[in-house]
């Protein structure tokens, strides 16, 4: 194969839209006809712009393909991958930028309520996605519908490829594809719960990643590598550098720090305390306002 020039080193696809946030005293929330709140506040990200902003924070050259809303919605994005130095490169959506409302409880717990908005006949052109393919190092597919038919000409060009299940449960056959055609496999343990080391060992027995990585919150994260071993490892949580606010995104940050890792040559489990560092920090502000940048993370490695 031949070299390939790289302008990228993490190109993220699809994720992208605008979170608002409510804040409650906890949750699940009482049934109420109607319930104070402070502030209601909109932040610009989603999985794939959180991705994005963490791993341009960290130092990386990012670039983010996606389809956004001509709304004020899509502006905001636009907006905030500018300030963040992302290379945003959206298409226009009909059916607009996508949405989602967080219940953040006062210990920063949150419930998401997901605009799953995209036209199941939703298609990225390949003669759009194809040039900045062959420019990565590295391309992070997010679970959104379209970006699943990228995956041949990923593969075709060699190019090393992650996904985030987020709290796939083994069973959506939505996630299935994205599990099983990535080489690096990231997944929350709060849908498979105590099936989670079986759902692990499950997605590296069908599928080609060399590692999958369950993020526990508070509890850390487990790993699990090829050929490493039937039990994950466990790594623990890093401590917050301020106290704790929004968890909104923690997941998102933790595979930048790990992404960092990886593309630095650093050992699996080296990336996997990387990336609790990224998401402890991401936990000290609402949305990404509190993205660790390169030496925030390696000082906090050198403390620990």
């Amino acid at each position: 194969m031949a070299e390939r020039h790289t302008e990228y080193d993490v190109l993220v696809v699809g994720g992208s839209g605008v979170d608002t946030v409510v804040r409650v005293d906890a949750l699940p929330v009482p049934l109420a006809d109607s319930v104070p709140v402070g502030p209601i506040e909109e932040h610009p990200g989603h999985t794939g712009g959180y991705v994005a902003l963490g791993a341009r924070a960290l130092g990386l050259r990012v670039a983010l393909l996606d389809f956004v809303g001509d709304d004020p919605a899509g502006a905001l994005v636009r907006e905030r991958m500018a300030e963040g130095g992302v290379e945003f490169l959206p298409l226009v959506s009909p059916a607009g930028t996508r949405r989602a409302v967080n219940l953040v409880d006062a210990a920063g717990r949150r419930m998401s309520f997901y605009d799953g908005r995209d036209p199941a006949g939703l298609r990225m052109p390949r003669d759009f996605h194809l040039p900045h393919l062959r420019r990565a190092r590295h391309v992070h597919l997010c679970i959104s519908h379209f970006a699943r038919f990228l995956y041949d000409d990923v593969e075709a060009l060699g190019v090393p490829v992650s996904t985030d299940l987020h709290d796939w449960d083994g069973l959506a056959d939505h996630h299935r594809e994205f599990a099983l055609r990535s080489d690096l496999v990231f997944l929350s343990a709060a849908g498979a719960g105590e099936g989670t080391p079986d759902l692990m060992r499950r997605i590296m027995r069908e599928g080609r990643a060399e590692a999958v990585v369950a993020t526990a919150g508070a509890e850390g994260s487990y790993v699990l590598v090829r050929n490493g071993g039937p039990v994950p490892h466990h790594v623990p949580a890093a401590v917050p550098p301020a106290p704790v606010v929004d968890s909104n995104g923690a997941g998102d940050a933790f595979a930048c720090g790990f992404l960092y890792g990886r593309l630095a040559g650093r050992d699996v489990l080296e990336c996997a305390r990387l990336g609790a560092v990224a998401g402890a920090h991401a936990c000290t502000a609402p949305g990404s306002a509190a993205l660790a940048d390169e030496e925030a993370l390696l000082a906090a490695e050198r403390g620990r």
